[in-house]
């Protein structure tokens, strides 16, 4: 860790002043003019994407990539506009759910609601990013105005700086072309779907054209009760120099959301109450609880409350892109963007691991708890990010020394702030929602009758909760905003530079090499009571230096064929989520204690200065090919990943970095045409993640000499435990099939095998000889496999105007897509067809 370090007034001067010069510009992908096209049967590539149509793209955007994907030494996938438009995708979730290997998490109140996608077992909520540039905030994402979607996997920090240890996400956006064209489709579908979409590109000249990108969306959840979903968005842009080689483009994107959202299901057992022999426990459907009351659980049981739960967010991004193309083949370009987004909810979490949803006995045998009962604990938040980002890149072709270079050299400068508090039913006391946390029971005749407990197999999403100022109170209270001064705030600046070359040594032999350089400074400072009259905020701070690479070696037996291996890395410093996500190595703000027992005294600042950076690294070998005339490509992979220095508490119960993780797998993918009228995209993956080391965990145990209770330190039962949110198998396969020049018809299917949310010890411990003796008994939560069915179809009535049909969860399947470590799983839209019609001219 290096000293603190404030940035210098010549480093502001040089990113105000190009936040201001002719840097503003925001196009999407950057493709040079003269790029060269060549025929696949009926369809026109460039080194950059295949025309609309196919399934298959060369090319990555960014120029961070230096060779086209068949040279490209790891394993990358692109979902290309066509895909995301035949599956009838409206969110980035649900686009993602084609890309195999790739999962998503569930939210809780430490991590907000929002976009969590898991790529090869790592959570890359905070490794997403718009057009090359990261997009921080935690928001649900639109696609409204996505070209294409790219998902690198394995270590990428040598591509977007800090985290992406398991890989990362890039949008690349619509913005203007020199095509003049007018794209509208309206949807209609089952659970009162529906959703219309805009897009118009018109030249004003030769030099100037526009771009509008508009969308409106509103609809209700198959299969679930209450639950709805509504926003609408438009991302207007402009470029200057339409032909190159210099152009200016400026581009905005506004998204708002209102949605009423999902409680989840809440899983049967806890670590108090889960029968002996029991090593899994799943979301509950039928089940007989403690007392012997038959439940049957309705499939679109909602736990949340109407006149309580509600999520709303706010996305601005301004996004400004200068590029100029020299002759010889080498191109500049700037790119800033300020991007701000809130998001407010108050949000019902099932159970909270209460034990009410089986029952439970006190330690005396009496039944305490009856079962068919869900708390309806409240996890509250209200949040903003925001930041400045300039990034300039430089890039081309050059020969040097005898061999080609196809390089990219990239400078950035970025400063990012995010604050989050809670809603509370008293701002000046800071009393939290009274959902009646302090009574015991948790699902008392007192919790039922105020509605903070409703039953598992009649629960009723109307029921009239009102707030009180406390539990044992009945004054009524609304439910406000906590003070700001009450909210957590981080301020994080940093800058970094990188370079990537691909050296052609032979025709037959690439050498790929990337590394990275940031300094990353990063600031939080802890809420103050909200009666707190303390002088002005504490801050802690920290400061690193992160250096990351990449290295591939690449044969190629052919032009088209490719052999390679390569590795990588990655590094996520403490405090790198800006508190905008699930983070196990945020800076410390009281320090004192860890699992509820007391470290060494320690001041916040003592124990952030003692903080390591998490270090990940990747390894690959793998094969690629294009094949029938280049309009399929396959790619064949065998990876592992292994991170050291994970956050964990010692034996001697203090923060320590020992933590150890791997994964190792296989993956298999293809994408684009076998003929002129059939496509697929799609592949499987082999994942076998391990948690190596989990450190160790506080427990409470008996001493079996004393017969008194003792506070000691026992290996976490997480060791020897698969990673969480990562399946074993998982398959994605989507196809259309042109019947005539008319008529298509396709469909897809999902396979995912069980995905474990967390792991939780059964049974009371005890101390033998002044060991810890664990018991035998661990129950892992999970959700099970699963196969889904999607279908669709389209028809061309002219020219201009195509009606499509899609059905999503052909079979009604009941699964659930997320799970959390604790508390509950995420169940998913059950049957959900969809007709719309597409208009271009």
């Amino acid at each position: 860790m290096t000293s603190k370090l404030s940035p210098s007034a010549a480093r502001r001067t040089f990113l105000a002043l190009s936040c201001i010069a002719p840097a503003f510009a925001g196009a999407a992908h950057a493709q040079q003019t003269d790029t060269p096209e060549r025929s696949l049967g009926t369809v026109t590539v460039t080194d950059t994407a295949i025309e609309e149509g196919s399934y298959k793209v060369d090319k990555p955007s960014s120029p961070k990539f230096t060779a086209p994907l068949v040279n490209t030494p790891r394993s990358v996938t692109v979902v290309p506009a066509q895909v995301i438009k035949d599956t009838a995708s409206a969110s980035l979730v649900e686009a993602l759910r084609t890309v195999p290997g790739l999962t998503f998490g569930a939210g809780e109140g430490g991590n907000p609601l929002g976009d969590r996608p898991f790529i090869r077992g790592f959570d890359s909520q905070a490794s997403t990013y718009l057009d090359g540039v990261r997009d921080i905030g935690a928001q649900s994402r639109e696609i409204f105005a996505v070209e294409q979607i790219e998902v690198v996997k394995g270590s990428d920090s040598a591509m977007g700086g800090r985290g992406s240890a398991g890989g990362s996400i890039n949008l690349v956006s619509k913005m203007p072309t020199s095509e003049r064209f007018v794209a509208a489709s309206g949807a209609i579908g089952t659970d009162d779907y529906k959703r219309a979409t805009l897009d118009v590109n018109q030249p004003i000249n030769d030099l100037v054209g526009v771009r509008v990108a508009a969308m409106w969306h509103d609809q209700d959840i198959a299969g679930r009760d209450a639950l709805f979903s509504k926003r609408w968005g438009v991302a207007p842009s402009v470029k200057i120099g339409l032909d190159g080689p210099t152009s200016l483009t400026i581009g905005y994107y506004h998204l708002e959301s209102d949605e009423l959202p999902d409680s989840g299901i809440p899983y049967l057992y806890t670590g108090a109450n889960a029968p002996a022999g029991v090593t899994e426990t799943a979301p509950a459907r039928r089940y007989t609880t403690i007392s012997g009351v038959e439940v049957n659980r309705p499939r679109d049981a909602f736990y949340g409350l109407k006149n309580r739960d509600f999520r709303k967010t706010n996305v601005n991004n301004l996004t400004a892109r200068f590029q100029h193309e020299f002759d010889g083949g080498v191109t500049i370009r700037n790119t800033s963007r300020y991007g701000h987004s809130t998001q407010g909810y108050v949000w019902t979490q099932p159970d909270d691991q209460q034990g009410n949803v089986f029952g439970l006995r006190n330690a005396a045998g009496l039944i305490t708890a009856p079962g068919d009962q869900v708390w309806r604990r409240a996890n509250t938040r209200y949040s903003f990010a925001e930041g400045l980002i300039n990034q300039t890149d430089l890039f081309g072709e050059k020969t040097f020394l005898g061999l080609r270079h196809n390089f990219a050299a990239s400078l950035e400068f970025a400063w990012e702030n995010a604050g989050n508090g809670t809603y509370v039913s008293n701002a000046a006391t800071g009393a939290a929602i009274s959902t009646g946390s302090s009574v015991s029971p948790r699902c008392s005749a007192q919790n039922i009758a105020r509605f903070n407990c409703t039953s598992v197999s009649n629960p009723n999403s109307n029921d009239p909760w009102v707030s009180y100022a406390a539990d044992d109170s009945n004054v009524l209270a609304g439910v406000e905003r906590s003070q700001r001064k009450t909210w957590t705030l981080t301020k994080i600046e940093s800058y970094g530079a990188s370079l990537f070359d691909t050296i052609t040594i032979t025709d037959s032999l690439l050498l790929n090499l990337g590394g990275r350089y940031d300094h990353y400074k990063v600031q939080v400072s802890p809420g103050l009571a909200a009666t707190s009259t303390a002088a002005p905020r504490s801050w802690v701070e920290r400061n690193d230096d992160l250096w990351n690479y990449q290295a591939g070696l690449v044969f190629k037996p052919t032009p088209q064929t490719s052999l390679y291996v390569s590795t990588s890395s990655s590094a996520t410093p403490p405090g790198s989520f800006l508190a905008q996500g699930s983070e196990g190595n945020a800076l410390g703000t009281s320090g004192t204690t860890v699992n509820g027992v007391v470290l060494t005294p320690l001041t916040a600042q003592q124990l952030t200065d003692q903080l390591k950076i998490e270090k990940t690294k990747s390894y690959e070998v793998g094969a690629k090919a294009n094949l029938f005339n280049e309009s399929l490509s396959l790619s064949l992979a065998a990876f592992q990943t292994d991170t050291k220095n994970a956050r964990t508490t010692g034996p001697n119960n203090t923060v320590e970095f020992i933590g150890e993780r791997r994964i190792r797998g296989i993956e298999f993918g293809f994408n684009g045409n076998i003929t002129p009228e059939w496509s697929v995209f799609g592949g499987y993956t082999y994942m076998d993640a391990e948690i190596r080391d989990g450190g160790f965990t506080a427990t409470t145990a008996v001493d079996s000499a004393t017969g008194q209770t003792r506070t000691l330190l026992a290996p976490s039962v997480n060791t020897g435990k698969p990673f969480p949110n990562t399946p074993k198998h998982s398959f994605t396969a989507f196809t259309n099939y042109n019947v005539t020049d008319r008529f298509t018809v396709g469909g897809g299917a999902i396979y995912m095998s069980k995905v474990y949310g967390g792991f939780q010890e059964v049974g009371a411990r005890t101390i033998r000889n002044g060991v810890v003796i664990i018991p035998g008994q661990v129950v892992g939560r999970m959700v099970p496999s699963y196969w889904r069915f999607d279908a669709n179809a389209s028809f061309k009535v002219n020219d201009a105007i195509q009606i499509q049909a899609n059905v999503q969860n052909v079979a009604n399947k009941l699964y659930y897509d997320k799970a959390f470590t604790a508390h509950y799983a995420n169940q998913a839209a059950g049957r959900t067809a969809i007709l719309t019609v597409n208009v271009k001219y």
